[in-house]
């Protein structure tokens, strides 16, 4: 039974780019990738050929870019595809849009005989064993089809704690009821837009401040554990800061509520 400490490096976690900030990528181990994001540059090429498995939330750009870039740099030098996995009508995006032989190569097919990646469809509730590691997609609401994340060391003999990802996501109560039955040992959520905005953030399947607040109260009272704050739009992050603060201090119970950043490492 393995239960060393679980390390989840923040390779991006911003909702959009400016020097020092990358969207959305984890490095899990050193051999799961949570998103593919512009935080995906960071690795070094021995990095990224150690990388097996590609887990995605969902099909926008700010989580798939680096993904083909990856692809490019590290297939020659594996000797297996790397596993691509996600919900099916995010499979048939990519590679309808971006591994269509157009705007890049299709690694599916790609090289003939020995291709770089293979999609492989999951849905929703769907729980991989990966070696020592165990992966379940959760429930998303967003403005395509998405998932979330929760990912814990494959413990036989007792549950694991699970750092849960939320993925893009707005309000969604079948998110908080399968937190709420698992063992979390820590929470990445989004929060891409302030209060000043709430009507974009509704309307493209995001969380604002005063809404994330609401959702908190979901967690069930016997739960306790910290709540990381991801893909804040770069031009909004004090604003985002404060109102999210304001908000929590006026729940009947404050949370455990810290902000994330590019290059953080977490152990779980």
């Amino acid at each position: 039974m393995n239960d060393t400490p679980l390390p989840i490096r923040v390779l991006g976690c911003s909702g959009g780019i400016v020097a020092g900030q990358h969207t959305t990528s984890f490095l899990v181990d050193d051999d799961i990738l949570i998103d593919a994001g512009t935080g995906v540059a960071s690795l070094t090429l021995d990095d990224m050929q150690r990388i097996d498995h590609v887990f995605l939330s969902h099909a926008h750009l700010d989580h798939i870019l680096c993904l083909p870039l990856l692809l490019d740099a590290a297939g020659a030098l594996r000797h297996a595809p790397v596993q691509v996995h996600a919900l099916p009508e995010t499979l048939a995006a990519l590679h309808r849009h971006v591994f269509n032989n157009q705007i890049w190569p299709d690694f599916s097919a790609l090289p003939r005989g020995r291709p770089y990646m293979n999609l492989v469809p999951l849905k929703t509730g769907e729980v991989l064993d990966i070696g020592n590691k165990r992966v379940e997609a959760l429930p998303a609401r967003h403005s395509v089809p998405a998932v979330g994340y929760a990912v814990s060391r494959s413990m036989p003999a007792q549950p694991a704690p699970c750092w849960v990802f939320s993925g893009d996501t707005g309000p969604n109560r079948a998110f908080w009821e399968r937190v709420n039955a698992l063992d979390v040992g820590m929470l990445v959520i989004e929060t891409a837009f302030s209060d000043d905005e709430a009507e974009l953030a509704a309307a493209s399947g995001h969380m604002s401040p005063a809404v994330l607040a609401e959702s908190l109260t979901h967690i069930a009272a016997d739960k306790t554990f910290p709540i990381y704050i991801s893909h804040t739009k770069p031009a909004e992050v004090s604003k985002i800061m404060g109102q999210l603060k304001a908000a929590n201090r006026n729940l009947s119970r404050p949370l455990d509520v810290r902000w994330l950043a590019t290059g953080q490492l977490l152990h779980l």
